[in-house]
């Protein structure tokens, strides 16, 4: 439950500090003092997005914090998940910087928007008195029904199906195009495909023959120059290699008398060694190396393929031509078997949609075996609260179409005549009948889903007199098993709770006020009469606050 909420520098409030009881805590105030604002403040700390005028002083920081007592309620396995630090006492936060930038925290760990919105809808539900609307929403209509009918884990099964039916139609869907724009280019990529296998593609291949090339195109210029070398290196007397072995027996034989003869003659030979493995290399060269213009223009042909096929597939070389030419192959082997797995896949969708199904009609009947019992309750409470012919059904109908909740069409049919059929409660109600009947549906909602905390904005408006009376019963019966939170104009609630706010404007300043058991009586005299207080109102108000304490003493 909510146990504190401080709020400073936001629009009207400089600071503020609400210490809340654990039973049903009323706030009053007249039109303007702020009663929104607080509810605003609330709002921002909960998830709502900041719409930039939040700031009192724009110099300073808006910082809104919140104390909950969150023990009873099971959250252990929330905070885990969300890799939060758990505690009984937990503290949420959010702080708004003159920058317009926000900044959230749970027990002092920052937390993104979506987790502090996420949390704060299993802390506190707010009721505003525009919420009568969502009657019209279907999706608030299943909500309801499936929480009286306790459906989580049916509806849970449903859904894992249901969601991956859609994935697996959505990839049926993909593979189909894929499937279609791969058969309209089938005939060209067979054709891509045997012209590149039957060019007999290996890597490297480009590089090989233009060294090749290279050769076969100077072979005579190469064979002269060899020759040349090789003349110079063996001709007999004048020859390189005979002179230089010459020198080095020249040497070894001054060894004795030449101390550098030994070093100088090592060097020759080594010297001699490598002219001789050049001229080794050469010789076989020249063997090797002869004019052949048959495989020069065997090569030029091969390079000229290459080049022709580069150019054609728009690629560099013939390593991309064999990843297209693989490529190409993969694609045809694809829908040679496509058919077969889409085939297996459509099979597969059979059996999910089937499973979706089944689930939908267990969804259907733990629905339609609820809705009745659902509808009476309603009804039942209805009546104390000013509608003595009322008529309240809850409809399941199939719609006939699988969708995220099922099949179901939900209604709630609604007649405050005897004689007239019910029909949807969101067009036959009026402004405070809706607000009856969504007091009521929460009121047997709060309970199941286990909410630590529920706040009504208003949801009196539009009654009066016993009916407020009512009202304020179902109120204070539900604070009796979770904590309440009701922003009330009348005095018949006002006097149900077991804590009572007062909020007000002083030097342009919102603030608030726990108010004494004799403040009690002023603040209700004051809202049966108005800013004049009469002795009868004193002497009714105190009516009030006697019955209520004796009702629930």
């Amino acid at each position: 439950m909510l146990r504190r909420l401080t709020v400073s520098n936001y629009i009207l409030i400089d600071a503020l500090e609400i210490e809340f009881d654990e039973h049903l805590n009323i706030i009053t105030g007249e039109t303007g003092a702020g009663k929104s604002i607080l509810l605003g403040a609330l709002g921002l700390l909960l998830g709502n997005k900041n719409e930039g005028t939040t700031l009192r002083d724009p110099q300073h920081n808006c910082v809104i914090e919140a104390c909950f007592e969150i023990g009873d309620y099971e959250l252990q396995h929330f905070f885990e998940e969300n890799d939060l630090d758990y505690a009984d006492e937990t503290v949420i936060r959010r702080i708004i910087t003159p920058a317009g930038k926000s900044r959230s925290y749970v027990n002092d760990l920052p937390v993104p928007l979506t987790l502090l919105r996420d949390l704060g809808s299993r802390l506190i539900d707010i009721h505003s008195q525009h919420q009568t609307l969502i009657l019209a929403s279907e999706a608030f209509r299943t909500k309801a029904l499936d929480t009286v009918a306790e459906n989580r884990a049916a509806l849970e099964e449903y859904r894992t199906h249901y969601r991956s039916l859609l994935t697996m139609q959505h990839e049926l869907s993909r593979r189909e195009a894929e499937a279609e724009a791969a058969r309209r280019d089938e005939e060209w990529l067979r054709y891509q495909s045997e012209e590149l296998q039957a060019a007999g593609l290996r890597s490297g291949e480009s590089e090989e023959l233009e060294r090749e090339q290279a050769i076969l195109a100077n072979a005579d210029r190469i064979g002269e120059a060899v020759t040349t070398i090789r003349n110079a290196f063996d001709s007999d007397e004048i020859g390189v290699l005979e002179q230089l072995k010459n020198a080095e027996n020249l040497l070894a034989r001054l060894h004795d008398s030449y101390p550098r003869a030994s070093e100088l003659a090592e060097r020759l030979h080594s010297v001699l060694e490598e002219l001789k493995d050049i001229d080794a290399t050469l010789a076989d060269d020249s063997q090797r190396i002869e004019t052949n213009p048959e495989r020069l223009q065997q090569v030029d042909d091969r390079i000229a393929v290459l080049l022709s096929l580069c150019q054609k597939y728009r690629v560099a070389d013939e390593a991309e031509l064999m990843a297209l030419r693989d490529r190409s192959t993969s694609q045809l082997e694809a829908i040679v078997h496509s058919d077969k797995e889409l085939a297996e896949l459509r099979k597969r969708i059979d059996g999910e949609r089937n499973a979706a199904e089944l689930a939908a009609a267990e969804l259907h009947r733990r629905r339609a075996r609820a809705a009745a019992e659902f509808g009476r309750r309603i009804a039942e409470m209805l009546v104390p609260l000013g509608m003595p012919d009322i008529r309240f059904e809850v409809a399941v109908t199939d719609s006939g179409e699988l969708a995220d909740d099922g099949r179901d069409r939900i209604e709630f049919l609604f007649s405050s005549n005897p004689n007239t059929r019910p029909a949807p409660v969101e067009r036959t109600a009026s402004g405070g009948e809706l607000s009856r009947v969504m007091l009521v549906i929460k009121a047997l909602l709060a309970q199941q889903m286990q909410l630590p905390t529920i706040l009504f904005d208003e949801i009196d408006t539009g009654v009066s007199g016993r009916i407020a009376d009512a009202m304020g019963e179902i109120i204070c019966n539900l604070s009796q098993t979770m904590q309440v939170v009701d922003i009330t104009h009348l005095p018949q609630v006002a006097s149900k709770g077991s804590t009572h706010f007062v909020v007000y404007k002083q030097n342009g300043e919102t603030r608030i006020s726990r108010l004494s058991a004799e403040d009690r009586i002023t603040e209700i005299a004051k809202m049966l009469s108005g800013s004049e207080i009469t002795d009868a109102a004193l002497s009714q108000a105190r009516i009030l606050l006697g019955r209520a304490d004796k009702q629930h003493s």
